[in-house]
């Protein structure tokens, strides 16, 4: 037993010199900072204890989001293209529209009714010397979706890029909360609505063309009071791959992006002002990601420049370690 009691002696006297270091590491009440990897330092929480009405306008956002890249320098990797962005007035969309513009797209936008970041997309696609046309409707609606695709092709001449990103999101703390007619909401809103515009979409998409969805961490791992939004998630990347394999020999590319929590409308407008002023602080970088941080991702699934090898892919963008 002499040798076991030494052992455990010794092992004892390693986790107190470790003790030791961590209290003088670690003052009582210090809390770790959030994590910055880029050129700028990225906001973090606590943020505004702000509660949006929905849809959700980013022009009323206290604290608003950053979407323009100033260090991202445009290389032509989506030269005299055009590209559909559907919730593109705002958050992750809006910061992909710029993103596709400064790479030589002129790029379209689709929207439900926030009329006043639309405008303001519209100018930063503008500024960046692209054309751009914003259309508003409902993407639940297949008619619309139909002749809003029509519309831009005709004025265009083409289209290369569909990025399905618009969604609707709504917290329940338990399943009898959910409805049929908010179930409805959500999976019509997020995922009929991609199945709505891809099939708009597709007779004018030629080889090379790109479908690239928003999908959701949440989609991957779940989330206990997002039911509705998670399994609509799970739903878009399994259409992704589905239809990465169905429209490979057409030489056409389907993607996802997976984010996990970012800064936009989407957020403020489900939680309340309790949660959102610590959102994000869960993940390993103890903050959300800005939109800026999420559109080059869409840049390199859009581009047969930079991943013309790649389809079927849910690329998770989540601020957390493995994940």
């Amino acid at each position: 037993m002499a040798i076991q009691d030494d052992v455990a002696d010794k092992q004892k006297a390693i986790q107190s010199r470790q003790d030791q270091k961590d209290a003088a590491s670690k003052p009582a009440g210090e809390h770790k900072q959030a994590v910055q990897t880029g050129l700028v330092d990225q906001p973090a929480p606590p943020f505004p204890s702000q509660h949006l009405s929905k849809p959700g306008i980013e022009a009323q956002m206290e604290l608003k989001p950053r979407f323009m890249a100033e260090h991202y320098k445009g290389s032509g990797k989506l030269q005299g293209q055009v590209a559909i962005v559907t919730g593109g007035d705002s958050g992750i969309g809006r910061a992909v529209a710029v993103l596709f513009a400064r790479e030589g797209a002129d790029v379209a936008i689709l929207y439900l009714n926030e009329h006043e970041d639309a405008a303001e997309t519209q100018r930063c696609i503008e500024a960046e010397g692209r054309r751009c046309v914003t259309v508003a409707g409902d993407v639940k609606d297949m008619e619309f979706c139909q002749e809003a695709v029509d519309k831009i092709v005709a004025e265009w001449g083409r289209l290369d890029v569909l990025v399905n990103n618009a969604a609707f999101q709504e917290h329940a703390e338990s399943l009898l909360d959910l409805t049929e007619e908010r179930f409805d909401e959500t999976m019509k809103t997020n995922i009929y609505g991609y199945f709505h515009m891809a099939k708009a979409c597709l007779p004018y998409l030629k080889r090379g063309a790109a479908i690239v969805n928003t999908g959701s961490v949440t989609g991957l791992k779940g989330a206990e009071h997002l039911l509705d939004y998670s399994t609509t998630k799970g739903a878009i990347h399994a259409f992704t791959m589905s239809l990465a394999a169905n429209l490979l020999d057409k030489g056409i590319r389907v993607n996802a992006v997976a984010p996990g929590p970012v800064w936009t409308p989407l957020n403020p407008a489900d939680q309340s002002p309790d949660q959102i002023a610590k959102f994000g602080a869960a993940t390993s970088y103890r903050r959300p990601a800005q939109p800026e941080e999420l559109s080059p991702a869409y840049v390199f699934l859009a581009s047969s420049i930079c991943s013309s090898y790649i389809t079927g892919v849910i690329l998770p963008v989540t601020g957390s370690v493995g994940e």
